[in-house]
């Protein structure tokens, strides 16, 4: 079994992908070819901004986000202690400090409650994470930011397809950032990703840096990176495209049998809540919660578990592929930990001691899931 299928999907789209990357050889243009613009009005659609801006990964789309924000030394930026390094990485990038706040006991999401607590003079911005393929509280997130005016850049790199409230990820605040690599709901077979907004500046900066700051060509008028998007990686994720709404349905659809069966067939099986204390949860196996006004795209399907050592091992000797994401809070982190001295995230420490991910994509199938559950509820001895 793989952990991510990535050989089923390819196998269904493979005429597709060939026609897509035959056509990026025929016409040579491998750097801003016709499909990087073509891709960049598919995505802006669906998410339902003005502007999406291809870039060569989720990592330099957060990078630019922050120089199109003028973020830079002396500044702080909140992110979520909980999450892939690159949310935090990018912020050390431009010279600004990292804050991390903590995590909700039921999504593992950034904790709006821990945000407005870290707020300084210095704040310039904040950076909430979309864990797992779950949007967190925007509106909540949102609102704090304008009572200090602040930006928000939403780390959407594991959220692309979710919705929160009837809209969809990217498109939520001040900018949104996402990543295509291959693991991704919607991913390339290399490096990419894109940045949203609405606002022109914004999306005139991001284009800018993205191409070493050139206003024009070899006019530099700001500080720029290498971080263009490559032709046939957008031609990758266009061949993907028709397929990409019957996947995020079929990932809900999987993800929630997930929790469902879970739930009722390994004892003592529990669903987390706003109200859980993780410090005193005793349960075996805990799922997650995915909110009322929310979807998940389920980038990862991933459980809380009293003894993960014991649980990983049991799925190795069943030759059950799992990885842990994420196994130390950033501010735990050996090359981070000089900016949280003093880190106050137990729920995020809590998360990081127990999480696992199980098998998880568009083309999991009933039969395999079922070995998954059945391997857990063994693994928990029951």
């Amino acid at each position: 079994m793989q952990f991510i299928d990535l050989k089923t999907q390819q196998a269904a789209i493979r005429a597709d992908i060939d026609k897509r990357i035959a056509a990026v050889l025929g016409h040579g243009q491998y750097i801003l070819g016709p499909e990087v613009t073509e891709m960049e009005q598919v995505l802006e659609r669906y998410v339902g901004t003005k502007h999406g801006v291809a870039m060569a990964s989720g990592t330099d789309a957060l990078l630019v986000a922050l120089m199109a924000l003028g973020i830079g030394p002396g500044d702080e930026v909140i992110t979520s202690a909980f999450t892939f390094v690159a949310s935090g990485e990018v912020i050390v990038l431009t010279g600004a400090t990292p804050v991390f706040a903590d995590v909700e006991p039921n999504t593992a999401n950034i904790d709006p409650a821990s945000i407005e607590a870290k707020i300084t003079s210095r704040t310039k911005a904040i950076m909430p994470v979309s864990l797992y393929g779950q949007v967190p509280d925007m509106d909540a997130i949102n609102a704090i930011a304008a009572r200090h005016n602040l930006p928000v850049i939403e780390d959407a790199a594991q959220s692309f397809g979710a919705t929160y409230k009837g809209r969809r990820s990217c498109g939520l605040s001040t900018i949104g950032c996402t990543s295509f690599f291959p693991s991704k709901p919607l991913g390339c077979y290399g490096d990419g990703g894109a940045f949203f907004t609405d606002d022109d500046d914004l999306a005139q900066a991001a284009r800018e840096i993205r191409v070493h700051g050139q206003s024009e060509r070899y006019i530099h008028t700001r500080i720029g990176i290498g971080g263009r998007m490559d032709s046939i990686q957008c031609a990758v994720i266009l061949a993907k495209w028709p397929r990409f709404e019957w996947e995020v349905g079929q990932r809900e659809r999987i993800g929630r049998r997930y929790s469902e069966e879970i739930l009722q067939k390994v004892p003592g099986a529990v669903a987390l809540t706003k109200g859980s204390n993780l410090a005193e949860l005793d349960a075996p196996v805990a799922v997650l919660e995915i909110g009322p006004s929310t979807s998940s795209v389920y980038a990862q399907y991933t459980v809380l578990l009293k003894d993960r050592a014991a649980v990983q091992e049991y799925f190795a000797a069943a030759g059950i592929p799992t990885a842990v994401h994420y196994p130390m809070p950033l501010g735990s982190q050996p090359a981070y930990s000089k900016w949280a001295p003093d880190a106050d995230t137990p729920v995020a420490d809590a998360f990081a001691a127990g999480v696992m991910s199980l098998p998880m994509s568009a083309d999991l199938t009933e039969d395999d899931q079922d070995r998954v559950i059945d391997c857990l509820r063994r693994a928990l001895g029951s």
